[in-house]
C-alpha cells in the first residue's frame, strides 16, 4: 500500500522562459491577497533533502481573466506572509 500524498506541482517560465517545476507547500487567502509558498522541485528526491534552498513566496493576481504568480514586492508584507507559513509548515527555513 502506498502512504504517499499526491504533491501538487506547478511550472513557472522565468524571464529567461526556462521552465522550472515548483512544488506547493502551502497556500494563504486573506485581506491582502491569495498567496502560495513554493518550494524548487527536482528530479530526485534526494535532491530536495540535500538543497540549501529555500522556498518562495507570490501572490496570485488576476490579469485578463487569467491567474498569474508574481513576486511579492512589499518587504514588509513578505515578512508577515515568511513568519505566517512558517508557522502553519511548523519547520525553519
Amino acid at each position: 500500500m502506498d502512504d504517499s500524498f499526491p504533491t501538487d506541482i506547478v511550472t513557472l517560465v522565468d524571464d529567461e522562459g526556462v521552465e522550472r517545476e515548483f512544488e506547493v507547500l502551502d497556500f494563504i487567502e486573506n485581506s491582502q491577497g491569495r498567496f502560495y509558498a513554493l518550494m524548487p522541485n527536482f528530479e530526485l528526491p534526494e535532491e530536495n533533502l540535500n538543497s540549501d534552498e529555500t522556498y518562495f513566496i507570490f501572490e496570485i493576481i488576476d490579469e485578463n481573466g487569467e491567474e498569474q504568480l508574481v513576486e511579492v514586492d512589499d518587504d514588509k508584507l513578505l515578512d508577515s506572509l515568511s513568519e505566517e507559513f512558517e508557522r502553519r509548515l511548523g519547520k525553519d527555513y
